[in-house]
């Protein structure tokens, strides 16, 4: 890390720290994000950035222009929101807010981003321009989506985008990234099954029952992986609710049941055979056993292929931020979903994991669950990883 950064750093990660605990205190569900927003608006503005708010509801996005002749734009994204979930961490910081926290790092994302503003703002030593990206409503709620609606490109034009998440098991002051697919299309789908309901007992075979059509219907998905996917391609299908009937009244059969779940695939090819085989499996099984099927499938984030150029750039950041023998390039896909792969598929980008750190034991505290929490020593270097972006994108002489 460069000598000059590293002091900066130094001298400002307790503010930092600061910052992200108030925005952890503070949680915000998808396009609810007024009050981060208007801090991200707020520590901006008092900094030199220019700022455009209410973008996509309730994303900003600041503008740095580099005081050397360039011509290149380069937008660097971090996410705002918070989860419906009830925080046991028992943080001095904890949520103030019942039912919501910060459960996945997004504070961290937000804040690192706000350090790296800040940065730039001060030591503006590059050519062209930076778009700094604050996202909201990352988790499923179509933040991504919503900003691209509200011209996000056309506004702010990138030549290139990256972004960056916290894994928690990952340890501290490492990097990981991989080229090509790294998270997958995270996708739902429902079946409505309705039929004639009846008495389970005296008069079962007066009923059409729904609930064998269901339990048919989901052996047959594991038929749609193990046989109409190819078997190099990757697909998952999951059933996540089932509901019919009442506990009640368990010697009556319903007339009408639902089955929810997720699909996840890194191709738009295996995207669509399972949105169209999902379908027709669930219309066919219901005609089977003379009952009707209403069928849907909601696309959720797409595939987050990671572009070669772009990998390269964000390795070579990762490596001059902690050195190569922390860095990992070859980091293994998951079929995780990451809303960031919307704007990837109309600007070519690369997408990197940042270590938030294990227990001595090896243990952790995973996102999504009321215990974990971002890990505010990695702050500075998540804050030299989108530095040396910009000294690789935009020929950011440092200090």
């Amino acid at each position: 890390m460069n000598p000059s950064l590293h002091q900066w750093l130094d001298r400002h990660h307790s503010e930092f720290t600061s910052i992200r605990r108030d925005i952890h205190a503070h949680p915000e569900l998808g396009l609810e994000e007024t009050r981060t927003a208007a801090l991200v608006a707020e520590k901006l503005r008092a900094w030199g950035v220019t700022v455009t708010e209410g973008v996509g509801g309730t994303g900003v996005v600041g503008t740095i222009t580099g005081r050397r002749p360039g011509q290149r734009a380069v937008g660097l994204r971090a996410d705002m929101d918070a989860l419906a979930i009830h925080e046991q961490t028992g943080a001095p910081y904890a949520s103030t807010v019942p039912g919501k926290m910060h459960a996945c790092g997004h504070d961290g994302h937000t804040t690192m981003l706000l350090g790296a503003a800040r940065y730039l703002a001060e030591n503006p030593d590059f050519g062209g321009t930076l778009h700094l990206i604050f996202q909201p409503a990352e988790e499923g709620r179509g933040g991504a989506l919503a900003m691209l609606a509200d011209g996000l490109f056309d506004r702010f034009p990138c030549d290139a985008i990256y972004g960056m998440h916290n894994t928690a098991g990952m340890p501290v002051g490492t990097f990981a990234s991989c080229s090509g697919p790294m998270l997958a299309a995270a996708d739902a789908w429902s079946v409505t099954f309705r039929g004639v309901g009846g008495h389970g007992g005296l008069a079962p075979h007066l009923s059409t029952d729904i609930t064998y059509a269901q339990a048919h219907f989901v052996l047959g998905l594991q038929g749609i992986v193990g046989r109409n996917v190819a078997p190099l391609d990757t697909a998952v299908i999951s059933v996540g609710y089932i509901s019919a009937g009442s506990v009640d009244s368990p010697n009556v059969i319903p007339a009408e049941l639902v089955i929810a779940g997720t699909a996840r695939s890194y191709s738009d090819a295996v995207r669509t055979l399972l949105e169209q085989r999902i379908i027709a499996l669930a219309e066919s099984t219901a005609a089977a056993w003379g009952c009707r099927a209403e069928a849907r499938y909601d696309l959720g984030p797409s595939a987050l292929i990671n572009q070669p150029e772009q990998t390269k750039v964000g390795l070579a950041a990762a490596t001059a931020s902690v050195g190569a023998d922390r860095v990992n390039g070859t980091l293994r896909p998951t079929t995780g979903g990451e809303d960031f792969a919307e704007m990837m598929r109309f600007r070519p980008g690369a997408f990197m994991r940042i270590g938030n750190g294990v227990a001595a034991d090896g243990s952790y505290n995973a996102p999504h669950t009321p215990k974990y929490d971002f890990n505010d020593a990695i702050i500075p270097d998540g804050i030299a990883y989108w530095t040396n972006i910009v000294s690789l994108e935009l020929g950011f002489n440092q200090p």
